[in-house]
């Protein structure tokens, strides 16, 4: 039997979250973000989930668009950090990738290039992230400069990123997109991130770039109404492994951090922060335990957790654990290991595997 530890994906939901994405900006063209090995889940199964349902993909890396064409993706693919030297200009072009153009040197490098074929190319403008992308006062010139190129195909998009959009209380994103709306005049645009598409409207433009939300978590550091109508994509899962009692003064892990303050009963289960399980998540951590809230008690180690199941029922070895996903939503567990989602999911290694458990619908 193997190793009871595994990351869960449930792809109709992910494709419920992709059309909520849509119902939210129903004009604009989806990028659907899966940088990161699609924030951990596993970039391969994602594209092929999603490549029906969306207008492009975004990546951070050549690497990771490479690995996309070699598993039969065809949707438009864009590179969100553009090239690190000219000579990869060539490979972009053979795979029929989408270039970021976010610096001078990038531009330079494209207009001296002798490629395979033209570009279709977005220009990034720095509108107050202060990252990457083109100063605003050169964004009109180095605009001009990509449409008169004949390695840039089609109209280029311009398009930037919000650095507060999941705070509402927070005006940087007015300014952002009141700076950004004065600059290369009739150009297509795309602003909006996860947080940008769900709160803030006039960030939709053209194309909208959706990631986080498409795994099932709210990017917003505020309760949002649009956050309740998304569904968990991984649910990180595991079994019991061991049940014992202790007693009342009885250490429980490494460094004896939790002390029971009464006789409790101790289950061990198979995950670790090996399996992707933060190390940083202290006692009190909730976990679901045969379907019943109980919480973290001792350190997490390499393989296994330790969890106070003190008055609950029928839990033996073998029961199923819920460490983040259906039931017990990712952030939750992320704020107490001080960490965030992001972070949790996009750490889970390879050891871990993931598991498809539901692969139909999900478009309504």
């Amino acid at each position: 039997m193997a190793r009871p530890s595994q990351a869960r994906l449930n792809l109709a939901a992910l494709r419920h979250n992709l059309a909520h994405a849509r119902n939210l900006a129903p004009q604009a063209k989806m990028m659907a973000v899966i940088k990161a090995n699609a924030y951990g889940h596993g970039i391969e199964t994602i594209a092929h989930a999603l490549s029906a349902h969306t207008d492009a993909f975004a990546v951070a890396s050549l690497e990771e668009a490479a690995q996309l064409r070699s598993a039969g993706i065809n949707t438009p693919v864009l590179l969100l950090e553009g090239v690190f030297e000219a000579a990869e200009l060539a490979e972009v072009a053979a795979l029929d990738l989408w270039l970021t153009v976010a610096n001078e040197d990038q531009l330079a490098w494209l207009e001296e290039a002798a490629l395979s074929r033209p570009l279709r190319c977005w220009l990034k403008v720095n509108t107050g992230m202060h990252r990457l992308g083109i100063d605003p006062q050169s964004a009109d010139a180095c605009y001009r400069r990509l449409r008169a190129s004949d390695n840039s195909c089609d109209t280029p998009v311009l398009f930037t990123h919000l650095a507060c959009a999941d705070s509402l209380a927070s005006a940087a994103t007015g300014r952002q997109l009141a700076l950004f709306d004065t600059l290369c005049p009739g150009a297509p645009r795309s602003a909006a991130n996860s947080a940008g598409l769900m709160a803030w409207p006039a960030a939709h433009y053209q194309w909208v770039r959706p990631g986080y939300m498409l795994y099932g978590n709210s990017p917003m550091l505020e309760a949002h109404a649009h956050a309740a109508a998304l569904r968990p994509v991984m649910t990180l899962a595991s079994a019991v492994i061991a049940v014992r009692d202790v007693a009342t003064g009885d250490a429980v892990g490494y460094g004896g951090t939790w002390v029971a303050t009464r006789p409790s009963r101790i289950a061990t289960v198979a995950i670790g922060y090996g399996d992707g399980y933060p190390r940083q998540a202290g006692n009190g951590t909730p976990v679901l335990v045969g379907g019943q809230a109980a919480h973290l008690a001792g350190r997490v180690s390499m393989d296994m957790i330790t969890v106070d199941i003190t008055g609950l029922t029928g839990i033996q070895r073998g029961s199923e654990v819920i460490l983040w996903g259906e039931g017990l939503p990712l952030d939750t567990v992320a704020r107490h290991a001080g960490s965030i989602g992001y972070e949790l999911t996009t750490r889970m290694p390879a050891r871990t595997p993931r598991v498809v458990i539901a692969d139909t619908g999900g478009t309504d």
